[in-house]
């Protein structure tokens, strides 16, 4: 083993900031969380919005729509580069169709994470309305690009909404392995941090 991997495999084994084989670190479970708080920040308001339309409560959650949806976009970024950066010693699916399955709808999860908000943004820009997230400004007014509005006029608001089917599905697949098949494959991002050893029963399904 050459000499880096073999200080990133100890890195791995003795930090809890980093990825290992049997959990997810530190960092990664910040990365995943904050994700997990915004964007039940972001349906909450999509859903007040639909069922009681725009009232002040609605508002408190739509009002920073936009501004929220540009924090997820630049947290997925970070998410893919750290994610990149622990590829080879973070944990690994499940072998045969249950993890084939799951790489699949970990990427459609990841895919719609990026359009979403992206199609979003094009369309913020397009509009030629200023743009001051959290009062800092990004965008100044400017001529309107009916081509950069039109994919997010078309399909944001379907998109989001495909998006949460998927996260209802991540969360009741993570139920069914805590409570079904009783294996150890959601203790790896819920678990307690300790070092990168392997706990037991990872990756296994009673």
């Amino acid at each position: 083993m050459p000499s880096s991997s073999r200080r990133s495999a100890a890195l791995a084994a003795t930090s809890p900031w980093i990825d290992s084989p049997g959990r997810f670190g530190r960092i990664s479970r910040w990365l995943h969380w904050s994700m997990a708080l915004l964007f039940l920040w972001q349906f909450v308001g999509m859903v007040l919005k639909v069922t009681i339309g725009r009232t002040p409560l609605s508002g408190v959650f739509v009002g920073v729509h936009r501004d929220v949806g540009l924090v997820l976009f630049v947290l997925l970024l970070l998410r893919g580069l750290w994610g990149l950066y622990n590829l080879r010693r973070r944990p690994s699916h499940q072998p045969g169709l249950v993890g084939l399955l799951a790489v699949l709808g970990h990427l459609a999860l990841y895919g719609l994470m990026l359009v979403v908000p992206l199609i979003g943004l094009m369309r913020q820009y397009g509009s030629g309305r200023p743009f001051a997230p959290f009062g800092v400004p990004l965008m100044g007014p400017s001529d309107p690009i009916p081509w950069m509005m039109a994919p997010a006029n078309a399909a944001h608001g379907l998109l989001a909404w495909v998006l949460l089917a998927l996260i209802a599905g991540h969360v009741l697949m993570v139920v069914v392995h805590r409570f079904v098949w009783r294996d150890e494959i959601a203790q790896r991002m819920i678990g307690r941090v300790t070092d990168g050893s392997n706990p037991p029963g990872a990756g296994t399904r009673a």
